[in-house]
């Protein structure tokens, strides 16, 4: 048996941990993308590369207890920011990630509305990580908040039930947070069966009872079937699992994509449990108040590459394909991507964004309102081989390059900084 455990409402439970009083209310926590690394004054970053994703960035600020202030999340009068988790007393009012915080709380005018605290949530992630390690043999960390485990040879498939809600309360017990624990034969239906069990519940799926539990869910609940996947599927009559299941040829004539798909909702594909995952790519990304001026764009563009020059040294990886994206006001976007095998050098790659960003930039009539730029296909991954020209020259640099890292960090990331941003 497979198991998926989901920390349940992560960065609110997380949130009670520290204020007990936040239990039973509507608890929100948002804010405005971190645009501090923009500014002219000195800050220092706290960088993250255990866990990052959706609302968990690489690069973040430092929590500090004024940022709950509701004045924090106002400007020119108007509630600003958009949540990232909604407490289930919260959800009652209709309340949903990635909702507005002025809409958040038009329709819950109690609501509470809490500052991430990102040093706080890998903290305790890492520490169920660790306590999850003593309980289960083989353990991957999927996200932030959530983890596989394989309890085949561990656990007897009639002993699980018994398991996982044992394991349910451990955690409560010792860490005080509400896990939600789905058990099944792979990894896909787990997860599945987790958002059944939510919240802090456990659920299990046998062989007898999967038919049951799996052909009346919507095809939009499976992780994996995102929006164009279910457009199609809806076009085609496929509204449920079960009828999904019923097309095995419509969904193998779509391509490898949609026959994946189709084996992983009927559990015939599964993948094994890893414990260590190699990093396979990094990037950095800021939404901000529209501007329209190409100058301030290049200056954040600048200060992105920093940033994420930064990270790549830490990483000691050589990225070899870079993308940079721009999105605009009335919802245009625009992308590049780039492919060098070369040794990476922080001058050379600030200069490679800039050449991004004007080819990428088609629509100069519309204001942007998000710059995004990620590294990615590292060579001791794709074993790519590096170039030779001018190779000699590049590896000197290197001394200069290692010296500028080991001043940012023990000085901070903005100790220097290229003249372009200033």
């Amino acid at each position: 048996m497979k198991i998926h455990i989901d920390i349940d409402c992560f960065f609110v439970s997380a949130a009670r941990i520290v204020e007990p009083a936040l239990e039973n209310k509507p608890v929100v926590i948002g804010g405005r993308s971190d645009t501090k690394i923009f500014s002219r004054d000195a800050k220092k970053q706290t960088v993250n590369f255990e866990n990052s994703g959706s609302f968990v960035p690489t690069f973040y600020k430092a929590y500090e207890k004024k940022d709950d202030d509701l004045a924090s999340f106002m400007e020119n009068g108007r509630l600003r920011g958009i949540l990232t988790t909604a407490s289930y007393e919260a959800r009652a009012y209709g309340i949903k990630t990635a909702m507005s915080l002025r809409e958040a709380k038009e329709r819950c005018p109690e609501l509470i509305i809490k500052a991430p605290n990102m040093s706080l949530y890998q903290k305790l992630s890492h520490q169920l990580h660790n306590f999850l390690s003593l309980k289960i043999p083989l353990i991957e960390q999927a996200s932030i908040d959530e983890f596989y485990g394989d309890l085949s040879g561990w656990v007897e498939d009639e002993d699980v039930p018994a398991f996982i809600d044992q394991l349910r309360c451990e955690i409560k017990e010792a860490l005080q947070l509400p896990v939600s624990i789905g058990a099944a034969p792979t990894r896909y239906i787990a997860k599945l069966a987790t958002s059944y069990a939510k919240p802090f519940g456990c659920k299990v799926i046998y062989p007898n009872t999967f038919d049951a539990f799996i052909n009346p869910i919507k095809v939009e609940n499976f992780a994996g079937i995102g929006r164009s996947m279910r457009q199609k599927l809806h076009a085609a009559q496929i509204h449920t699992l079960g009828e999904l299941r019923e097309r095995k040829g419509t969904l193998y004539s779509w391509g490898p994509y949609a026959k994946e798909i189709y084996k992983r909702v009927n559990a015939q594909s599964d993948a094994s449990i890893q414990a260590k995952q190699e990093r396979k790519s990094i990037g950095i990304s800021r939404t901000f108040d529209p501007i329209f001026q190409r100058d301030e764009l290049i200056r954040r563009v600048h200060i992105l590459a920093r940033h994420l020059s930064y990270a790549i040294y830490r990483l000691n990886v050589i990225p070899t394909l870079f993308h940079l994206s721009i999105h605009y006001e009335m919802n245009k976007k625009s992308h590049i991507n780039v492919s060098k095998a070369e040794l990476f050098d922080e001058k050379k790659f600030d200069s490679l964004c800039l050449e991004l960003f004007h080819k990428a930039d088609t629509y100069k009539r519309y204001h942007a309102i998000r710059l995004s730029i990620s590294c990615s296909a590292f060579t001791k991954v794709v074993r790519r081989e590096l170039s030779l020209i001018n190779f000699e020259e590049e590896y000197k640099k290197q001394k200069s390059s290692r010296f500028t890292q080991e001043l940012r960090e023990k000085y901070g990331l903005d100790i220097i900084k290229f003249a372009s941003e200033l």
